[in-house]
Formats: structure tokens, sequence, C-alpha cells
């Protein structure tokens, strides 16, 4: 008994050894003066304060919506002390302090809508745009992102308000939002987005938070008729989860770059530990790394769900070791995915894209 005990002590004595005698790498931090556009962040909230803002029952008792506020650095009762806008403002702090990021788009989320109404019931996450729309007016280091589900009545004069208060993107969630990318009847959705010059940020694949509801919705190539239309699309997370038609997402989405020369990618949540290895094999696919732009997926940034050494060996021990000091997690998010061999131009073309 003593000898099974003493076996897992003396590997944990030994892992402690190696860390302390691992030497802290010295990297470069080849950051442009002005620093680089996340173009991916999350805020979500409990309708505390004016914000309006809700996560369904069953979602805000759950695990996940406690380790995204663990994330963020607040807890419930802060919240209905200090409103929703407080995961704003730790956001704007995070990127004002940030040696690699200078902006950060929030982005809004529609709910399921019937009746030209959002289905409460039937609604995981919703963000108001009127809500992100405020806090990126007033917090200098926020670019608002905006959400407009295409079965509402009044779709277009949302666009068109959105656009006039700043936004540089609209993001669908399909399987979240219950939308089918592929219905012709939002093809003048489409042709006004681009009339408007908003890119559509979709997610892509399956999506945890649907919990199974219509992720057959999240098909890439369903995205199809949104590109004929010309529409600047932007796949989030590289389509990363799941599987169609015995394909896996990223590899479907990947073969439609050719195809669609206006399709792109965000490489947000890809240092996750669910996700190992996929941003190293994406960038080796020829010409892909010039449709990749640079998203954080803020907060989910820091141990359990991500860490640096979890990626050895692409990363050795000295260099997971000096990321993993690094305090702001949008710089370690940054010097992280260098280190897998981002190249800068992944970094600069979010601000390119979104106009900033």
């Amino acid at each position: 008994m003593r000898i099974v005990l003493l076996t897992p002590v003396a590997l944990l004595l030994l892992l402690a050894a190696i860390y302390l005698l691992t030497p802290m790498a010295t990297l470069e931090h080849d950051v442009p003066r002005r620093g680089y556009v996340d173009a991916h962040a999350h805020i979500a909230g409990i309708g505390a304060g004016d914000s309006d803002a809700f996560v369904h029952p069953d979602l805000a008792d759950s695990l996940k919506f406690g380790f995204y506020l663990r994330s963020v650095g607040v807890t419930r009762d802060e919240l209905r002390e200090h409103g929703d806008e407080l995961i704003v403002r730790r956001l704007n702090r995070t990127v004002a302090a940030s040696r690699h990021v200078r902006r950060a788009v929030i982005v809004a989320q529609d709910g399921v809508v019937r009746d030209d109404a959002v289905d409460r019931a039937a609604t995981r996450v919703y963000v108001p745009n009127e809500f992100v729309a405020r806090m990126a007016e007033r917090y200098e280091h926020l670019e608002y992102g905006a959400s407009v589900h295409p079965d509402r009545s009044d779709w277009r004069e949302r666009l068109v308000e959105a656009k006039r208060r700043g936004a540089v993107l609209v993001k669908w969630l399909p399987a979240v939002m219950h939308i089918d990318p592929a219905s012709r009847r939002y093809s003048e959705y489409y042709r006004t987005l681009v009339e408007l010059d908003l890119p559509l940020l979709v997610h892509v694949g399956r999506e945890p938070v649907s919990e199974g509801a219509g992720d057959d919705l999240g098909d890439p190539r369903k995205l199809a008729l949104a590109l004929q239309e010309g529409v600047t699309v932007i796949a989030a997370r590289m389509g990363t989860d799941g599987s169609y038609e015995g394909q896996p997402t990223h590899e479907r989405l990947l073969s439609m770059f050719q195809e669609h020369p206006n399709l792109y990618a965000d490489i947000s949540s890809l240092t996750r530990i669910d996700k190992i290895g996929y941003l190293v094999e994406a960038l080796k696919v020829p010409d892909a790394a010039e449709r990749m732009l640079y998203g954080s997926d803020w907060p989910l940034l820091s141990v359990p769900v991500v860490s640096p050494f979890y990626h050895w060996p692409d990363i050795d021990l000295s260099t997971a070791k000096t990321i993993q000091s690094i305090d702001n997690g949008l710089d370690r998010d940054v010097v992280l995915k260098k280190a897998l061999g981002v190249p800068r131009a992944i970094f600069e073309r979010s601000g390119r894209l979104l106009g900033q």
C-alpha cells in the first residue's frame, strides 16, 4: 500500500522538479505598434443593471456558465450589485493592459425568434444589440458585433441601425438560434449585409450550448448561399466540432476555401484542451492561412481549458513556462498562438477585414 501511495507522490515531485529546473525561454515579441484586433470575444449576463440579457435557467445553473463567470473573475452577487456591465469593464481593462491587442469585438446574440419575439423558453443565451452597442460606445477598446435574427420582420431596420451604431460584423449561431443558412428566403438579408459592408460571423459545426438541437444547421456547406450572394463569411472556431456525412467539420470548411474567396475562419478557441492539434494541422493546409484571422474566444483563455503545457511537443517546456507566466490573458493567447506557428498576417487580418 505504501508503494502504491508513494508512486503518484514521486511522480508529482519529479514533475515539480522538471518544472523548476526548466529555464524560461526568451520570446521575440513581433508586435506592430498599433496592436491586433480580436474579432471574437464573448460577453453574457444575467439581466442585472439595464442589460436585458438573460441565460436560460438550465444553462445559468450549469457548470458551463459558472466556469464562464470564474473565467471573467466575477460572481453572480457582484453582477447583481454592479450590473452585467461589470463583465464588459473587465474585458476593456484586459484589452487596455494588453501589449498585443488594441481592440476586441464584443458580440451580441439574438435569441430564437417566433412570432417576431424572442422565445425565452427556447433561447439558451440572449445578449441584446442595444446593450452591446452601448457598451462599445462607452468603452474605448471595444467594438460592436451585432446579432440580428433573419426571421424578424424588421431585420432590415435592425441591420441598418446596427451599422449606424458602429457594428463591424453580424453574428449567427444557427444551431442555437434555429436558423437554416441555406434557406433562400434569407437571400435579401444576405444582399443587405453586402450593401452595408457587414461580414457575417457564423458558428459552424456541432454546438455544445445547443445540446444537440439543430446541429444539422451547423453544416458549413449551408453557407454556400450567403457566399454566392457576396457576403464576407467568417466561420467561427474553424468549425472544429463534430462532423457531417462522415467528414470532420473543419475539413469540410477548409475544402470550401478554394471555391469561395470571401470565406474566412477565425482561430478563436483553438488552443483549448479539446482542440489540441487542429491549429497546427490547419496551418499546414496549402493557402489556408491566407483565410484565417485572429479571435481569442475571451474569457475562456486559462487553465483548465487552456494551457501552453497541453501543446507539448509542438511547444517545448521552456517556451510553455514563459507563456504560462504572462498575466494578461489576451497577451498569453497571442503568444501561445505565435508559438504554434500562427504568422503575423493572421493577427493583422482581423483589423483589415473589419475596417479597424
